[in-house]
């Protein structure tokens, strides 16, 4: 039976406030935990983020002498994951003498489970939670493959192998764990019922904004006049979603999701050197750089259209936000540019056969994801407590979770456009052709190789959470565009590029509502 959104609405009103007094101070630290990590995965901790805030500093200062692995651990990934430094000595209770894992936990599945996500939040210098994780997955790979776990931990051991927890794309891993919950014997049923509302309430202003774009996509393609690039705009709206998908930052969803389908064009423009000449993407770049009316003069005939959108744009960007923020805007238009600038010297190397070392191919892939100017971007629209003047400075001088984002993007997609051979033979060498190229290997070594590179940036991108908890709504935002990576390019594959892969799963998200009782 459908409910109508007024009473929905009126329903989600009542339970909140059910929920809020589940917060009341108490000296029951693991009850708050479980709490506030159930909050959390079933996608509602947006209702209740000052009440979450307070009972992680409560957990935070408290004493935890837990002899209990999954809790340590559950409580090792809630701060973290918020930015409050736990050390991982806390484990050390668990090992023998030897510095290795206990064997008696090697038969709990719930606290391998729980010790493996926890530790995916490793930063640095943090050897022994490599050494977790690996304890960890090698023996829930052999629960697994021995089918010796039941549901509903089966499917999320299975599901958390693929993917640890801390790398999921959080609306798409809440879908999931909104039913895993439900078969659970001591779920609570208010926090299930509020999430099934709210989500279904959200889907609906969702469904309406991409409804939206999609028209004002259809409008902008029809006056481009464009053969050569993708017709990907439910996808840029879904990285756009992955970022920020609350009802109050509905302004910042859609700037974001018009930026993200803006690169993505002149990504397609520069890459494609079968449609765009070298002489045309330096024209191109000359008028970018100029950012005036009159240099649409400047760009070939077939591409002033673009040129005028982008422009317009932008100066639509400025019109839609606070007076106030407006050098943000500025800011964001700075960084496409550079941007621009990026795409034309990848233009220039495979104009001029040019083979770069790995670092260098790496360097200048990981400039022309765009995350420099997609992090300028992501404070557009959002509000003036978010976008303060450090968070500003942490954008424009920051080197590790925007680099990290954008390395993790170049060679994850380098890496799926490597192995389903879709790499562009018309762009630049990707990072496994560079590596074998430089180093002589073959490309499973070559892979195997990046894939080191990959954890190393996201030990970068858990600094920051620690690193830079002061800014940390911002910095969050930029790691969940890290996180929309993996929705695209997880296990090998394109799903930019190939939105087929995708439409169960935006289906899922964007139409299908959540039925309730």
């Amino acid at each position: 039976m459908q409910q109508s959104t007024e009473w929905m609405r009126d329903k989600a009103d009542k339970l909140k406030e059910d929920v809020c007094t589940l917060f009341t101070p108490t000296k029951d630290i693991l009850r708050r935990m479980y709490l506030v990590d159930e909050i959390v995965h079933l996608g509602i901790d947006h209702l209740f983020e000052k009440e979450i805030e307070t009972a992680l500093k409560d957990i935070h200062e408290t004493e935890f002498a837990s002899s209990n692995l999954h809790e340590v651990a559950l409580r090792f990934r809630l701060l973290r994951e918020r930015g409050f430094w736990v050390s991982p000595d806390i484990f050390n209770k668990f090992k023998g003498d030897d510095g290795n894992f206990l064997n008696e936990f090697a038969e709990d599945p719930r606290s391998l489970l729980s010790l493996y996500n926890a530790a995916h939040l490793f930063i640095h210098g943090e050897p022994e939670l490599e050494d977790a994780i690996s304890f960890a997955r090698n023996h829930l790979e052999s629960m697994s493959s021995h089918s010796v776990l039941k549901a509903p931990l089966a499917d999320q051991v299975k599901r958390h192998l693929r993917l640890p927890l801390p790398r999921t794309h959080k609306r798409v891993e809440m879908l999931h764990y909104m039913f895993e919950y439900d078969q659970e014997n001591e779920h609570n049923p208010v926090l299930l019922e509020l999430a099934k509302l709210d989500f279904n309430l959200l889907q609906q202003v969702h469904l309406k904004e991409l409804k939206e774009i999609s028209r004002w996509w259809k409008d902008v393609l029809a006056y481009m006049g464009l053969d050569h690039i993708r017709d990907r705009v439910i996808e840029c709206y879904t990285w756009s979603y992955a970022v920020y998908h609350e009802k109050d930052l509905a302004l910042a969803r859609m700037i974001f999701a018009k930026l993200v389908a803006l690169t993505s064009v002149l990504d397609d423009t520069y890459d494609v050197h079968a449609y765009t000449s070298i002489e045309e993407c330096r024209m191109l770049n000359v008028a970018i750089q100029g950012w005036d009316d009159s240099a649409a003069l400047l760009v070939p005939e077939y591409l002033r259209k673009f040129y005028e959108i982008i422009l317009r744009t932008f100066r639509e960007f400025e019109d839609q936000i606070p007076r106030n923020q407006r050098y943000l805007a500025a800011f964001s238009k700075a960084e496409f540019q550079k941007l621009t600038s990026n795409y034309l010297e990848a233009a220039e190397w495979y104009h001029r056969n040019h083979k770069p070392s790995f670092n260098d191919q790496v360097a200048l892939g990981t400039a022309t994801t765009g995350t420099r100017s997609l992090a300028a971007g992501l404070m557009l629209g959002m509000g003036d407590a978010a976008t303060t003047k450090q968070a500003f400075q942490w954008a424009v001088t920051s080197t590790d979770a925007i680099i990290s984002c954008g390395k993790i993007g170049r060679l994850m997609n380098d890496i799926s456009g490597f192995k389903l051979g879709s790499q562009n033979k018309a762009d630049m060498a990707c990072a496994v052709e560079a590596y074998i190229e430089e180093h002589k290997v073959t490309a499973d070594v070559a892979i195997a190789r990046i894939n080191e590179v990959l954890e190393e940036e996201w030990k970068t991108t858990n600094q920051a959470r620690v690193d830079h908890r002061a800014v940390l709504p911002v910095v969050q935002r930029m790691i969940n565009i890290t996180l929309g990576i993996q929705l695209f390019y997880g296990n090998d594959s394109d799903a930019f590029t190939f939105g087929k892969q995708l439409q169960e799963v935006l289906e899922d998200l964007y139409v299908k509502p959540m039925p309730l009782l």
